[in-house]
């Protein structure tokens, strides 16, 4: 769990109530397979309704896509999650309200991003609402340090993951995708953990991250535009902060959600430095991702993007390692993955 110690008064996670106590593993199966259904089925009335009303993204020098392409999938990935999270978990505590309004409003904020291109400023300050509405439902990190701090901790992780996986939109089925392989590893575990709410939020999303995957996959029929990918980044990250370990250490545990999350990390991470070692803004728009260099490489774009789901899973799969390691393996193993996301920027910074 990201930052969180298992003893009391440390943690972050919902505690169990008996109202969740009913949550079981079929019930989240349940919440998959509704989140999935929902966004699957909506996707090509919303996608009819995107074109009638002109809410479309527009070809650009920077762009892959050669013609207009509808852009409201982000409200079909919203609408199911929220759908089945609301049908499967019922009398939910109010934190679990908090977190729906929260997410709301990132969402919200996303889809005036994708009608009328909002400054950068004005996206933060929704993702900076969404952060006020968690903090007000005492959802944030609790670190023996100065209340400050863990506020400054909790908002930065979250804007810092919502804005990695909005700049990870970059091609054809590449941010759903990801993010669907992320939250399925925080299903399976909460899960092991029994954190059912957690694993039931989670589900949720890797189900409507499957079911926008099918219209979103090279070729794609629709965008997710910023409302989806925002939303994603922020419940990826709350989901992230809500992890629990309590047979190990918070020492070792809090790189979990790190490890889940390494791509879009180590993605953004590489753009910001090549953008600052070039002298351009790092809210450039720019084909410098990790997804254009391989294809710059000679990947195709589904290769490309099929070998970023590939390392997602690797760092879903060391995360899963890291619930069970001790210290010093869990130190020795975030060391090596700095050293080699390092050397891969370097790499795939310098002239071919």
């Amino acid at each position: 769990m990201m930052f969180i110690n298992p003893h009391p008064g440390w943690g972050v996670g919902w505690a169990p109530i008996p109202s969740l106590r009913k949550l079981t593993m079929q019930t989240v199966l349940a919440i998959f397979l509704m989140a999935l259904s929902v966004t699957a089925l909506s996707i090509p009335w919303v996608r009819r309704l995107a074109i009638r009303i002109g809410f479309v993204d527009a070809p650009a020098q920077r762009k892959l896509h050669s013609t207009p392409m509808p852009l409201m999938g982000g409200v079909a990935i919203f609408g199911g999650a929220v759908v089945a999270i609301i049908t499967f978990v019922p009398d939910f505590p109010n934190t679990v309200a908090g977190v729906l309004l929260a997410l709301t409003v990132v969402a919200v904020v996303g889809l005036l991003d994708d009608r009328y291109s909002l400054p950068a400023w004005a996206k933060l300050a929704g993702q900076f609402v969404g952060f006020l509405i968690l903090a007000y439902f005492d959802i944030r990190v609790k670190l023996p340090i100065p209340e400050l701090l863990n506020y400054t901790i909790t908002f930065f992780w979250l804007a810092g993951i919502s804005n990695a996986i909005n700049f990870l939109d970059n091609m054809d089925g590449l941010s759903a995708g990801v993010s669907g392989v992320a939250a399925a590893f925080i299903t399976l575990l909460g899960l092991q953990n029994n954190q059912f709410l957690v694993a039931g939020l989670a589900a949720a999303v890797f189900g409507a991250c499957l079911g926008f995957l099918r219209f979103n996959f090279k070729p794609a029929q629709i965008f997710m535009g910023d409302a989806g990918a925002l939303f994603l980044g922020f419940v990826l990250a709350l989901l992230g902060l809500q992890l629990r370990f309590p047979a190990n250490s918070s020492f070792v545990t809090w790189m979990v959600p790190v490890f889940i999350l390494s791509l879009p990390i180590f993605d953004t991470t590489l753009v910001v430095f090549s953008r600052l070692r070039r002298g351009v803004s790092p809210n450039t728009p720019g084909k410098d991702h990790l997804s254009h260099r391989l294809v710059q490489r000679g990947f195709g774009q589904r290769e490309a993007v099929l070998l970023i789901y590939l390392l997602t899973g690797a760092g879903g799969m060391l995360a899963v390692f890291i619930t069970e390691a001790t210290i010093p393996e869990g130190y020795l193993i975030f060391g090596t993955l700095l050293l080699l996301g390092a050397a891969a920027i370097w790499r795939l910074d310098s002239p071919s």
